[in-house]
């Protein structure tokens, strides 16, 4: 075991315990995977049912005959103090407790028990692994928030010494500190890049425009990991080509695990081993392959609190062709809370509003950041990051662009910024409603 593996075993995660346990589960299922996950899903189900008081009142007498039949759960349903919503024999005290970031309008505290977190690291150990990358061996530059000051300033900073990396601080992407940030790579022997995707998209346009290619000025490097945000095909084009390294996806929620993990084939595959994941309708039921709906996750080994078929706000697709034991997450595509309602009483996709705008804008002049605002119905505000204002050129051919892959007559405010502000956990929100 590596210095990071010690630190987490020492702080009471068990993870000798857990790295065979994983093994066992990837035979179960490699041999019966739809046994497995029935039987395995069933037990969780019950072992709340039977020892969490808040999950039994929560299922209030429901008469449950099939899987379907357990209502889906949602972060407000949370919404209550985390002690309470812990199962029979746990303290706080004695479970790994974290925070959400909120991105979802829902920030709560959560809980899991220590060998269902330590079974998370062994499963994350395994997946970087895959890509050639040890961690807690492996120097990482990791583009993350963290808090400013305090006492969890110095605690995440004492947790990057032992995990063996460096974080870059992404509340400051001026091209002054971008600058910094390249010769932080060119001193330091890095061997993989994993963190928020607008940053690090922030950062290859930086290399770009300054006609660097990473991987020449570092060339330890590996690989490049991108969570927490979307990553748009022109933008992975980007990161592989400024980077020169391969870039992995990673869907993932810090109060379940990673959810679908990029293989080498660019193949979103779905966490089996440790979570089972559903695509939903409106009413819970579960969808067949290749149907868009709603996103909800059992955590299948906590037992300190319930995360059963949670619904984690996100809209997706399993692939048509995925196989039943193993689904290809083929698409995420977006927030559920996420959509710009307009005039005519066409509800879309904010991805699509902000997606249009981004493209326009790439393809009209050397814009680092965008975020989109809905004010009023009919009213957009497009506030970019950019070394130039745009021209009345640019605008129109934008304007052409929303008029004809949205509808017309949509009132449009550019504002160009110095810098966008991101939200307290660092992530940058790239569409917000101010609608009621």
């Amino acid at each position: 075991m590596n210095r990071f593996e010690r630190v987490l075993e020492l702080s009471g995660f068990p993870l000798k315990k857990a790295k065979p346990h994983l093994l066992q589960i990837e035979n179960k299922l490699q041999n019966d995977a739809k046994s497995y996950i029935a039987e395995q899903r069933q037990t969780i189900f019950q072992y709340h049912q039977q020892n969490n008081p808040f999950y039994k009142k929560f299922l209030d007498q429901n008469n449950i005959s099939s899987w379907d039949d357990i209502p889906v759960m949602t972060k407000a349903d949370l919404q209550q103090p985390l002690h309470q919503r812990l199962s029979d024999g746990y303290k706080l005290k004695d479970v790994f407790v974290n925070k959400t970031s909120g991105s979802s309008g829902h920030p709560f505290s959560f809980a899991k028990d220590k060998y269902c977190h330590a079974l998370t690291w062994a499963n994350i150990i395994k997946l970087y692994q895959q890509h050639d990358i040890e961690m807690g061996k492996s120097l990482e530059a990791r583009f993350y928030g963290i808090p400013k000051s305090g006492i969890a300033h110095y605690k995440e900073r004492l947790k990057d010494k032992f995990a063996k990396l460096h974080r870059f601080d992404i509340f400051d992407l001026s091209d002054e500190a971008l600058a910094r940030f390249l010769k932080t790579f060119q001193t330091k022997p890095f061997e993989f890049i994993n963190g928020y995707t607008s940053s690090i998209v922030r950062f290859a346009k930086h290399l770009k425009a300054q006609n660097k290619i990473l991987k020449d000025e570092c060339n330890s490097l590996k690989l490049c990991i991108t969570t927490s945000e979307m990553l748009f095909e022109n933008d992975r084009k980007l990161l592989e080509k400024q980077l020169g390294v391969p870039i992995v996806n990673e869907y993932g929620a810090s109060e379940l695990d990673v959810i679908a993990f990029e293989n080498h084939n660019n193949e979103w595959l779905v966490n089996r081993k440790t979570l089972f994941v559903e695509v939903v309708d409106e009413s819970g039921k579960a969808l067949p392959f290749g149907k868009e709906g709603e996103i909800v996750i059992t955590s299948l080994y906590n037992k300190a609190h319930p995360f059963i078929r949670y619904k984690i706000g996100d809209r997706g697709v399993l692939a048509r062709n995925s196989k039943s034991d193993q689904p290809i997450l083929e698409q995420l595509t977006g927030r559920t809370n996420d959509f710009a309602k307009l005039p005519s009483g066409k509800v879309i996709p904010a991805l699509t509003f902000y997606y249009v705008t981004k493209s326009a804008i790439e393809n009209t002049g050397q814009v680092k950041e965008i975020v989109v605002v809905q004010h009023r119905i009919d009213q957009f505000e497009i506030n970019y990051v950019a070394d130039k204002i745009l021209n009345d050129q640019q605008k129109q051919t934008i304007l052409k662009a929303i008029d004809k892959y949205l509808e017309p007559n949509l009132k449009i405010n550019f504002n160009r910024k110095s810098q966008i502000k991101r939200s307290k956990s660092g992530k940058l929100k790239q569409f917000v409603s101010k609608l009621k």
